[in-house]
């Protein structure tokens, strides 16, 4: 076995040291990192994480990661081997996980490209991993010419599974290339590897929605399983650490406004734990970046979901026709995996916008085209601007309001006056207002509104005194305040079981709101009545709900006007519009993944196409409103210090 001082003496990629003569010499890469003064143990880390590409990239990997609290942690990676196809098969492959992601949107499958697994991951220590990969070097070498290509695939289809199954004879003999890699990674790198011992398969499509079987199930009878391949045995590893983390990935930089924020740099990755984000508020996530190892809150829109395997790392990945370097003929993907990231190409296949469709708000989906009708039908669905319990605190109600019930503005955020409640203060605490920031959100979408000289209608809201509030001071944009009335539907209310308690808010009645001067429309009799909500509802109810509702709205209103405006949550612009375009509801998780993106103020647009009945979304009227956070400043503590 080798000494731990010769483990990365051949770390430097041999493809490129066959084709670039010039190329650093064995043991050089780490002896380099060694010399600058790096820990042998960081060092060892660094060229593990990206790799073992080069020098510049371990050392910009350390220098990013100097503040990693676990930079020193000796913990080991996980690794796993898999077959990948190259060639006309990939291509095919390529083509239905696009076609697929942009029609039925994102499934399981999609969190990794292609692939046929070989063995259950398993953990190898930073020092062993350059043995690792001459274990598998050495298996493939073994097996050079042993293995036919293509390999006997054959397509099974279920009503939640579809996959291509390699036949059973040819099957065995790759578990035999499998459980020889095992033996030589012991061998060497004294690592216990578990050969895959289910069914070899490649999985195309699972956890997806029943209604989209018919489309993947077509998708999936056009390709060709006898194209031509050369599969490729990759290994693979992750970070141990992010284990049942969602991987995020940054699409805006953002620089912290606190010092409980995580800077963001585009491109980066972001590791989201479910049981982390009981720190954070509406609108804020909490993650740890990939590029810097550091954890903190940052802002949920300026993240996108990304796919598992995007931020692995590549160790090795060797072809059984040619066992020198990896096929890249035939196809523009045939070099999927090199040199510790993952191909341009593939990333431009597999992440191309057009893919995205599965989990971008709905109002990024579609495009009008250039010259709309103003005579169609439209609906307008708006989230309700900032609210006070977000900024300032779930226990503001205690902090503004006396003994006797009087209230204390304490903030300049914080509205000058609140309407009287005939429960008392206490229920602002599950029916909270908007800011004054929220109302100035809210009065520039009504004076772009007007810009852009779009009338409106009617409006409805939910009976949340912040959506209606929201509303009114659209309003005052528009000008509308004396002409249009506010009707007040309970079925717009959001998810009943994102209501903490065991009771639902207890909303200011329309007459109260009156006498509150908010514009609401006391005769309208409202299509869902208060009595049929209940608390914790199922999504299914929730979802049918807001479909039942809207599409009853649109119906009353279809012969008395052509516009008509929803103020409500950021759950009701994917519940509002999903269903009345003739789509499926999504999952409740891949739901809640939209929802958690869209911001304050948020706008949609759907018009009718014809008299068909059927929706589609457009372009909005207005242009997206965007803010930062703005931390509370005391200038006794931050200019009185001693």
């Amino acid at each position: 076995m080798a000494a731990k001082e010769d483990l990365y003496a051949k770390v430097t990629p041999r493809r490129q040291r066959q084709n670039r003569p010039n190329t650093i010499k064995h043991g050089s890469t780490l002896d380099v990192l060694l010399s600058m003064g790096f820990p042998r143990t960081r060092a060892l880390k660094a060229l593990v994480s990206t790799g073992g590409k080069n020098v510049q990239a371990a050392c910009d990997w350390l220098f990013s990661h100097l503040d990693d609290p676990f930079l020193d942690e000796p913990l080991p990676r996980e690794y796993v081997l898999y077959l990948r196809p190259s060639g006309p098969l990939l291509q095919q492959l390529t083509h239905f996980w696009k076609q697929s992601r942009l029609t039925c949107g994102k499934n399981k499958a999609h969190n990794i490209f292609p692939h046929i697994t070989l063995c259950q991951f398993f953990m190898c220590a930073d020092e062993k991993v350059e043995a690792l990969t001459d274990a598998l070097q050495t298996t493939v070498a073994k097996w050079k010419g042993r293995i036919p290509m293509p390999l006997p695939l054959e397509l099974y289809i279920s009503s939640s599974f579809i996959g291509l199954f390699v036949e059973e004879q040819m099957a065995e003999v790759l578990k035999s290339f499998a459980a020889d890699f095992a033996t030589e990674a012991t061998s060497k790198a004294d690592v216990h590897v578990e050969p895959h011992k289910k069914q070899l398969h490649v999985t195309m499509a699972y956890h997806f929605n029943a209604s989209h079987l018919p489309v993947l199930e077509k998708l999936a009878k056009s390709i060709e399983v006898t194209a031509g391949c050369d599969w490729l045995a990759v290994l693979l590893s992750r970070d141990i650490r992010f284990a049942n983390h969602e991987p995020l990935q940054v699409m805006y930089p953002y620089v912290p406004q606190n010092d409980d924020e995580l800077e963001l740099l585009q491109g980066d990755f972001i590791f989201m734990s479910p049981v982390e984000q009981s720190t954070a508020s509406e609108g804020w996530l909490y993650g740890t970046s990939l590029g810097t190892g550091l954890s903190g809150l940052l802002p949920e829109n300026y993240v996108s979901r990304a796919d598992e395997s995007d931020t692995w790392v590549v160790h090795g990945s060797h072809s059984f026709l040619n066992c020198a370097s990896p096929s890249t003929s035939g196809s523009p993907m045939g070099g999927l995996l090199f040199d510790g990231q993952l191909n341009d190409s593939l990333l431009d296949s597999l992440m191309d916008p057009s893919s995205l469709t599965g989990f971008l708000p709905p109002m990024q989906v579609s495009r009008a085209t250039a010259h709309s009708s103003s005579s169609k039908m439209r609906l307008f669905v708006c989230r309700h601007g900032e609210r006070m319990d977000v900024v300032f605190g779930k226990h503001w109600v205690t902090q503004c309001f006396d003994s006797k019930g009087g209230y204390i503005r304490s903030n300049l955020n914080m509205p000058c006056s609140l309407p009287s409640r005939s429960g008392g203060y206490r229920d602002y605490e599950k029916d909270c207002p908007i800011t004054v920031f929220g109302s100035t959100q809210a009065r520039l979408v009504g004076e772009a509104l007007l810009e852009s000289h779009t009338t409106i209608d009617f409006v409805y809201c939910s009976p949340s005194l912040r959506c209606i509030q929201t509303a009114q001071h659209i309003f005052q944009g528009l000008q509308l305040e004396a002409k249009t009335k506010i009707r007040v539907e309970p079925g717009l209310f959001e998810w009943t079981k994102w209501v903490s308690g065991t009771s639902l808010p207890a909303w200011i009645p329309p007459a109260d709101l009156v006498a509150a001067n908010l514009s609401v429309d006391t005769t309208y009799k409202p299509h869902y009545p208060l009595s049929k909500l209940t608390v914790s509802e199922s999504y299914d109810t929730y979802i049918s709900r807001s479909f039942q509702v809207t599409r009853e709205i649109l119906t009353e209103c279809k012969s008395l006007g052509s516009t008509v405006l929803i103020v409500a949550h950021a759950s009701s612009l994917e519940a509002c519009t999903r269903q009345i375009q003739g789509l499926s509801p999504q999952n409740s998780k891949d739901f809640v993944q939209v929802v958690r993106k869209i911001p304050y103020l948020g706008f949609c647009a759907c018009e009718e196409l014809g008299e068909t009945g059927v929706w589609q979304l457009v372009d909005p009227p207005i242009l997206p409103l965007t803010h930062g956070p703005n931390h509370s400043f005391n200038w006794r503590e931050m200019l009185m210090q001693d």
